[in-house]
């Protein structure tokens, strides 16, 4: 099932690949779409956050459909649905399934890592989803009778939901998925391991600190500061950049720099050097960042009640609740830094977005030219000969001549 909304950049790259693999799957499975943005109880009913998202029903049924994190392409997808109808008929058949599925509900969760869940992997998902690919991650090699597997389970899956997808906590069960296993050569349990992005069965490389929350957080953020490049600072251009840039993230940072006729392109370009310096303190973060001029987007400054302290200034939004937080002070690299720590953490005063000043439950965006990097100077007055022109005021004239209050 294949949740869109229909201004979802990413849902309208994927319909090829959708349809390419629903007529592969024709016959076999059955392969559907629903606009959330028509049909909205279905957002709730089955946990939707991000679009787009794609849940197979397979053994669990409908009670507990699998969120599928693989690769968009036709052959990633076609290959998710081939293996859930291999549990299915395994499980029916009784000839072993039923236990190897106790042991893998009893495994991490199957959920998408974006929104800082495990992601239980397997030999058919792991190449797909670790190896050559654009994250990085922390993969647990574990065995369910593993007394030490057991123990680091809740902080695996803190750790998890305190990246919030930026570093993929990922699980692997080395009793079933033993070509993968093998590959690494598991020989003890719980083996972890971090990959880079763009790894291959040769790069990952073995962790040996603590198993608490904290220090598999330290780990993970320490080893993606040093691979990871630092996100991109957006103009926000249309509705199609906002959604985005803003996708699956934590967090959405909106800059609103001053008019280009009051500060001009070196003004200007020093302003975004100095968020692009931020956005790299704060790459560990699952955040997207825009930037946009004073009075290009009326209704996102108006959702954020914004231009009545002056320019520039800076606000930052969580796109699953839309609800805002708006620095105050100075627009330097420490204030802001500042603020950006006391968002992180829940001790900045925050606001719920009016449902009024939203569309379709999203901010509206206009569709814009980007900014051609260069000045502009404020349009030249003509002057006016009034020489030949008589000011005086005729007695008779009564409509024009001063007023007391009185």
């Amino acid at each position: 099932m294949f949740q869109n909304r229909t201004f979802c950049g990413h849902c309208k790259t994927l319909v090829p690949e959708f349809k390419k693999a629903a007529k592969i799957l024709k016959g076999i499975a059955n392969v559907a779409a629903i606009d959330s943005t028509v049909h909205k109880s279905n957002l709730n009913k089955y946990a939707i956050k991000g679009f787009p998202t794609i849940k197979i029903f397979g053994a669990n049924g409908k009670s507990n459909p699998i969120e599928y994190q693989g690769p968009r392409t036709a052959h990633g997808i076609v290959e998710a649905v081939k293996n859930e109808i291999s549990k299915t008929l395994k499980s029916r058949a009784g000839k072993g399934g039923e236990k190897k599925e106790q042991k893998q509900k009893k495994s991490k969760s199957s959920s998408g890592g974006n929104d800082g869940k495990v992601i239980e992997l397997t030999d058919s998902n792991f190449e797909s989803l670790v190896l050559n690919s654009k994250d990085a991650w922390m993969v647990e090699f574990f065995a369910p009778w593993c007394g030490h597997c057991k123990n680091l389970e809740p902080a695996w899956k803190k750790a998890a939901k305190q990246m919030g997808g930026t570093v993929k906590f990922g699980a692997l069960d080395a009793t079933i998925h033993k070509s993968i296993s093998d590959k690494f050569n598991i020989r003890g349990f719980p083996t972890i391991k971090f990959f880079a992005p763009g790894s291959s069965v040769k790069d990952g490389e073995d962790y040996h600190g603590g198993r608490s929350s904290n220090d598999l957080v330290a780990y993970a953020e320490s080893k993606f500061a040093t691979v990871a490049p630092p996100p991109e600072l957006v103009e926000a251009t249309s509705q199609q950049v906002v959604q985005e840039t803003c996708a699956n993230k934590q967090l959405c940072i909106f800059t609103v720099l001053p008019s280009i006729y009051d500060c001009q392109s070196k003004c200007r370009n020093d302003r975004i050097a100095m968020l692009n310096d931020l956005a790299e303190m704060f790459k560990t973060r699952p955040w997207g960042w825009l930037w946009m001029e004073a009075g290009a987007q009326p209704h996102v400054e108006d959702a954020f009640g914004l231009g009545e302290s002056g320019y520039p200034v800076l606000t930052a939004m969580s796109p699953n609740k839309m609800k805002f937080a708006t620095q105050i002070g100075a627009f330097s690299t420490n204030a802001i830094k500042e603020f950006l720590n006391s968002v992180n953490y829940g001790k900045a005063r925050v606001y719920n977005i009016p449902e009024a000043k939203l569309e379709n439950d999203s901010l509206k965006v206009l569709e814009i030219p980007p900014w051609d990097g260069k000045d502009k100077a404020l349009p030249v007055m003509e002057d006016v000969d009034l020489s030949d022109v008589d000011l005086s005021l005729d007695d008779d004239d009564v409509s024009l001549k001063p007023k007391s209050e009185l």
